[in-house]
């Protein structure tokens, strides 16, 4: 298990914290070259040095991926320093306003399409090409649990969540005969930088509450999910969508 993904190259997006630090360090941790990537550059170089305190393999690459040619160069740049180019992770999203569908500010919901579903399709436009090139690989794009279910005074981001999983399907039923695998983690409520900086401790309770498990996942947690997924052990699992999410779909 510990060096299952030796001498493959892995790029993370939204590497510099959270569920993609996580991403990042166990890919490393289980012999991956990791490009993590993220539009903060010190964010991005600090989970390289946690990698690298490991002795793991990893480069910190600074990425926009509202931007196409700096998603296209995030690529290059793994192909550069690595030879070539097998996994992948789209992890990089934003939230947004709590605001109602009729009052939700246009500039925000043009940002997230941007980020979250945009940055995406990006994304896999340019990996898949260099996976191709590289005999094949595997992609894993990080949805939500709100990419099956609703959230009040969140229509830009549940919007992109859904919307992640049908871009998933289509491209992993384009790609399954040429060895390029791609499917969708949707982690409920994580405990991130992102979810809790704003949040007091009873909000974060009530958050808690609404999972059967009675807690918060963790970013370790939804890594374990999408390096099952990366890995060969997933050989025979495409176009689909796995929660991990302490029971709360299942209410």
């Amino acid at each position: 298990m510990m060096n299952d993904f030796k001498d493959k190259t892995a790029i993370v997006t939204g590497a510099g914290s959270g569920i993609g630090a996580a991403i990042a360090i166990e890919l490393a941790a289980r012999g991956a070259h990791v490009v993590a990537a993220d539009v903060d550059m010190a964010a991005a170089e600090t989970t390289v040095t946690k990698i690298a305190s490991t002795l793991g393999n990893a480069r910190a690459c600074q990425v926009d991926v509202v931007d196409p040619r700096s998603v296209e160069q995030m690529v290059a740049f793994a192909v550069e320093n690595f030879g070539g180019l097998q996994l992948a992770v789209n992890n990089a999203g934003i939230g947004g306003p709590s605001e109602t569908t009729a009052n939700y500010p246009l500039d925000d919901w043009h940002r997230i399409i941007e980020v979250n579903l945009n940055g995406v399709f990006y994304g896999l436009k340019y990996e898949i090409a260099a996976m191709l090139k590289s005999g094949g690989g595997a992609i894993v794009n990080m949805s939500s649990i709100l990419g099956s279910v609703g959230w009040q005074n969140a229509c830009a981001y549940v919007s992109t969540k859904h919307a992640l999983i049908g871009l998933t399907k289509t491209a992993a039923m384009e790609y399954a005969a040429q060895n390029v695998r791609i499917n969708a983690v949707g982690p409920a409520f994580i405990d991130t930088p992102l979810l809790t900086k704003n949040l007091d401790a009873d909000a974060i309770g009530q958050l808690a509450a609404l999972h059967p498990v009675g807690r918060l996942g963790t970013p370790e947690e939804v890594s374990a999910l999408t390096c099952f997924l990366l890995s060969a052990e997933a050989s025979f699992i495409t176009g689909s969508y796995h929660l991990v999410d302490g029971g709360y779909t299942a209410k």
